[in-house]
């Protein structure tokens, strides 16, 4: 394996599991917290984000099939003509701080103040840059893949980062700053 290519199956090799870890250790752990981890949400919307967590869960193996699997990284330009380390760095800059957002909300929750806050905003900042930058990747890779393959890979980008960008980022911290006494503008 191209040792380029391998880096980047480490860190999500690395970085997959600590993520759903770090989503265990939430049910196990601070199961009287998840409730609280919804920040608001309407009960209507969460179908929505529940749903559509699986749309982008298919979205990462849809892009990660082109830009880990099928693009030889020596020659791979994306985003104006950088090459595979900025590819490298927009998974980083998803997987690592996805890993940490459940344990940094519980520590906001339990303790509600502006600078927690922004630690997790911040953090589901970082992961919605990263999501732009393999969407920025997916549409503009060369050498250009198949059709069929560049498509499934935007379009697995774009759900992913509907959800990154759009729900996590966006709306998830309005509803989490207006949810009351856990507000820390309250």
């Amino acid at each position: 394996m191209h040792p380029l290519r391998r880096r980047l199956v480490t860190t999500i090799l690395v970085g997959g599991p600590l993520v759903l870890g770090s989503y265990a250790l939430g049910a196990v752990a601070w199961p009287d917290s998840l409730e609280k981890m919804w920040g608001g949400v309407p009960e209507g919307l969460r179908p929505l984000y529940t749903g559509w967590m699986f749309a982008a869960a298919a979205g990462f193996f849809a892009f990660s099939e082109l830009l880990v699997l099928r693009v030889d990284p020596d020659r791979m330009r994306v985003a104006g003509g950088h090459g595979h380390r900025f590819v490298r760095v927009a998974y980083a800059a998803i997987i690592f701080p996805s890993a940490l957002w459940l344990p940094a909300t519980k520590w906001y929750l339990d303790a509600p103040s502006g600078l927690r806050f922004a630690v997790v905003w911040a953090d589901l900042a970082l992961v919605a840059m990263g999501s732009l930058g393999v969407l920025a990747a997916a549409t503009s890779v060369r050498p250009r893949p198949r059709r069929a393959r560049r498509v499934a890979a935007i379009v697995g980008a774009a759900a992913f980062s509907l959800q990154t960008v759009v729900l996590d980022a966006l709306v998830w911290p309005l509803f989490m700053l207006g949810s009351g006494s856990r507000s820390p503008l309250g």
